[in-house]
C-alpha cells in the first residue's frame, strides 16, 4: 500500500447510523478527518458521542453507512471480510481501555502472537516480542503471566502487542483510563514514545484533557460533527 497526499489514515464523508427498530439514530455526519504518519491526534467528545464507533470503523472493524476510509491511501471498509481483516492484521494497531491479555501466555507469548498469525516463526516472533518489551521497559518480566504483572504493566504489554506488526497506524480507545493518574502519566508518555519511535500514526480517544496537550492536536466529536480544538 503506498500513501497519498501524506495520510497513513483518512476518512472521507464518513457518516454511521444505527437503527433501533423503526427509528434511526445518526452517530455521526460526514465526518473527514487525515492523519500523517508521525503524527499523533486526539479525539475527544462527550461520552456517547460516538468516539468508538469512529474508531472501529478507523479500523475496519465496522462499516460505515456512507462514506469511505482510506488506509495508506487505498479505500478499504467496502473490502470483503477476508481483505479487511489482512489489512488490519498488517497495518492497524489497537490497544483497549482493559488490556484483553491471554491470560494463560506470559508477556513475550502475547506479544508474539500477532507475528505468529501473520505466519512468523515462533523465534523471529519471539525475538521481536522481546525487543518492543525492552522498549516499554519490561525486560525483566518477559516469562510473567498477566496475573503477575501490575496494571501498568499489563497495559504496557498490549501496547507492545499493538506495535508487533509494525503497522501504519494505532487506533487507542481509552488507553490509560482503566489506571491511576501516576501510572497512566507514565504509560502514556511510553506510549507516545513508542508511536514517535516506530514512526507510525495514532488516533487516541480520551477524557484526559491533560493527555491532549501532549499529542499534536485534537479532534473534538460533538453531535454528530467532527472539529478539530487549539484551545485544549
Amino acid at each position: 500500500m503506498s500513501e497519498a497526499n501524506g495520510a497513513a489514515l483518512r476518512l472521507e464523508d464518513v457518516t454511521r447510523i444505527y437503527k433501533q427498530g423503526a427509528a434511526e439514530l445518526l452517530v455521526f455526519d460526514r465526518v473527514s478527518l487525515a492523519i500523517s504518519r508521525g503524527e499523533i491526534v486526539a479525539l475527544v467528545g462527550p461520552s456517547g458521542a460516538g468516539k468508538s464507533s469512529l474508531l472501529h470503523i478507523a479500523g475496519l472493524l465496522e462499516a460505515p453507512t456512507s462514506g469511505e476510509v482510506f488506509i495508506a491511501g487505498k479505500p478499504a471498509s467496502k473490502l470483503p471480510e477476508r481483505e479487511r481483516t489482512q489489512i488490519r492484521r498488517d497495518h492497524l494497531g489497537f490497544v483497549y481501555q482493559a488490556h484483553h491479555l491471554l491470560p494463560e501466555f506470559t508477556a513475550e507469548e502475547n506479544v508474539a502472537m500477532p507475528r505468529r498469525i501473520a505466519g512468523d516463526d515462533r523465534q523471529s516472533a519471539l525475538k521481536e516480542a522481546r525487543r518492543l518489551l525492552g522498549s516499554v521497559g519490561l525486560s525483566q518480566r518477559l516469562t510473567h503471566r498477566p496475573s503477575q504483572l501490575s496494571g501498568g504493566e499489563q497495559q504496557r504489554v498490549a501496547i507492545a502487542r499493538a506495535l508487533a506488526n509494525r503497522p501504519k497506524v494505532l487506533l487507542a480507545d481509552e488507553p490509560t483510563g482503566n489506571l491511576d493518574p501516576h501510572t497512566s502519566d507514565g504509560v502514556f508518555a511510553m506510549l507516545i514514545e513508542m508511536v514517535r519511535s516506530e514512526g507510525l500514526c495514532a488516533l487516541i480517544a480520551t477524557h484526559n484533557y491533560d493527555l491532549t496537550r501532549k499529542m499534536d492536536r485534537t479532534l473534538v466529536l460533538n453531535q454528530g460533527k467532527l472539529a478539530e480544538r487549539a484551545d485544549l
